[in-house]
């Protein structure tokens, strides 16, 4: 397992809770299933400074801080831990994609560096609401039922329209921040930071 830095930990941590405090403030709400939040924003930044396994972690402790502080909405403990741990940890997978991110940014390359933070954005946010889509079919099917229609239908909707919204306004704030502060991602210094520029 790739071990972490004392700074990179300390980060993590930071931006975990930043993101619950994102999440503890007013979003946009469509219905009652339906909200845009840019609370994911500080998991992607981790993302984008250390890469998938990092933001991992910090996905991970965003969900423990939403279920130890009592902000979660738990129906059973395997629900739970796939909405909370399981889906916020996969943000991560932004992370995927730092070397174009962070190695545009090095050279100088903004716009192909801003493309790439759309990229990664809606991947990260794809991968986290998939398993909110899983959570939705099996544990929320009777809320369809109730709407008449069927679970998969009514999850995919609910959690697809969600996912589309928060991803591209959490896309439009880290583009307009990293636009004129790309150093926030490029002063994380790591080994790998040479040979992206090389």
């Amino acid at each position: 397992m790739k071990k972490l830095s004392l700074q990179t930990m300390i980060e993590v941590a930071i931006f975990a809770a930043f993101a619950f405090v994102l999440d503890l403030l007013p979003s946009f709400h469509f219905g009652p299933s339906i909200s845009i939040s840019f609370s994911m924003v500080p998991i992607f930044i981790v993302a984008f400074r250390w890469g998938f396994f990092a933001a991992f972690v910090s996905g991970f402790l965003w969900g423990l801080l939403q279920i130890a502080l009592g902000e979660a909405w738990i129906l059973t403990p395997t629900q739970a831990f796939i909405e909370y741990f399981i889906a916020f940890a996969c943000i991560g997978f932004a992370g995927l994609f730092i070397r174009p991110i962070k190695g545009n940014l090095l050279r100088g390359r903004k716009g192909n560096a801003l493309m790439w933070i759309v990229i990664a954005t809606l991947v990260g946010g794809a991968a986290r609401y998939f398993w909110h889509f899983v959570a939705g079919v099996i544990f929320f099917k009777k809320y369809a039922i109730e709407a008449g229609k069927s679970p998969i239908i009514y999850s995919l909707t609910m959690n697809g329209i969600t996912y589309i919204a928060s991803s591209i306004a959490c896309a439009i704030v880290l583009v307009l921040i990293i636009s004129k502060a790309g150093q926030l991602i490029t002063s994380a210094k790591s080994a790998k930071d040479q040979r992206m520029v090389s």
